[in-house]
């Protein structure tokens, strides 16, 4: 998708992907190269797969400068609006929010690639908590650090700052619109995957994902135990 196609009016969503040479670079520690570029790859495709099985989005746009990333989307009829430059998920975020409000989108719900145990209910509650606009509505990390899930109506209402602390800013930016956001907490939507004990974390959690059965098959499961152990 170019940088001036148009919108149909909806709630579209929106997911920023660094090129995945980059990707999940807190996990160099414990992950190679290539261990991170494909548990990074499963995830997003747990994340696009759970999207296109939402009906009420009216589409997905990947906001990347990432060729895989571009090809994976288009299995699952995601667009791609090209980065010029990687300046990190918030400037990424915020470029969605305003192709958005530029066109026609009506709302705008920005996820990560990394909740591989995201699920369409999970779409749904945030969905059915969202008020009519102008409205906000969050989904805050397991540690209510960080915020894990963004809806916006419209979609650039909210000024994004995103990163290990971002909940609390979001909550009070709303605020200071004199908006009380929707706060929607559930499991598939706190577990980001940023560190060992993320991985662990998940690992604790069996599920039918990519990302789970990738650390399984990839013998990365014993390895993050053995660790743990030694």
């Amino acid at each position: 998708m170019s940088n001036t196609s148009k919108f149909d009016p909806g709630l579209w969503a929106v997911v920023p992907i660094k090129n995945f040479g980059h990707a999940k670079e807190r996990l160099a520690g414990i992950l190679t190269t290539s261990e991170r570029q494909s548990l990074f790859t499963a995830m997003l495709e747990d994340v696009l797969q759970t999207l296109s099985q939402c009906p009420a989005l009216t589409g997905i746009v990947l906001v990347t400068r990432e060729p895989q990333a571009q090809l994976l989307g288009q299995r699952y009829g995601a667009r791609s609006l090209i980065e010029q430059a990687n300046l990190g998920h918030t400037a990424a975020s915020t470029l969605g929010a305003r192709a958005l409000a530029a066109d026609k989108g009506t709302s705008m719900l920005q996820l990560p690639a990394d909740l591989p145990l995201v699920n369409p209910d999970d779409i749904n509650a945030l969905i059915l908590a969202h008020g009519n606009g102008p409205a906000i509505t969050l989904a805050p990390s397991r540690d209510h650090r960080g915020s894990n899930a963004v809806l916006c109506t419209p979609p650039d209402l909210l000024p994004l700052q995103f990163g290990d602390d971002s909940f609390k800013p979001h909550l009070a930016a709303s605020r200071a619109l004199n908006i009380e956001p929707a706060v929607v907490e559930r499991p598939g939507l706190a577990l980001d995957i940023d560190t060992p004990d993320d991985l662990v974390a998940l690992l604790a959690t069996p599920s039918a994902t990519r990302a789970y059965d990738y650390l399984r098959s990839s013998g990365i499961d014993k390895r993050l135990i053995d660790q743990r152990d030694s």
